[in-house]
């Protein structure tokens, strides 16, 4: 896993808080279903979510899930068990696309 160093240069965006993103991702949903109705939002929502903050803390903890638990505020076994469900239990589903540079 190649994460950035202090000498490398990352462009970031400034420190929009993440609600303003979700806000606006829902906007986005919301606009796009026009006048079609979601079912069980919530828990499409948190599925949503749920994948891409378990793979970059994964990559940010460098697969420790001890500090990756940790920096979750959950337990391992929780943590173990998400991973199972959303099958990135392995290093072969770990994700090929994700960009460390924001790490």
């Amino acid at each position: 896993m190649n994460l950035p160093t202090a000498d490398s240069p990352v462009d970031l965006l400034p420190g929009t808080p993440l609600r303003e993103h979700v806000y606006e991702a829902l906007c986005i949903y919301f606009h796009n279903l026009g006048d079609q109705q979601p079912s069980n939002l919530y828990d499409l929502v948190l599925q949503e979510m749920e994948v891409p903050l378990l793979e970059m803390v994964m990559l940010r903890t460098e697969g420790n899930r001890t500090k990756a638990a940790d920096l979750l505020g959950i337990h391992r076994g929780t943590l173990r068990k998400k991973l199972r469900q959303y099958g990135l239990d392995d290093d072969e589903s770990a994700p090929t696309n994700m960009t460390t540079e924001y790490l």
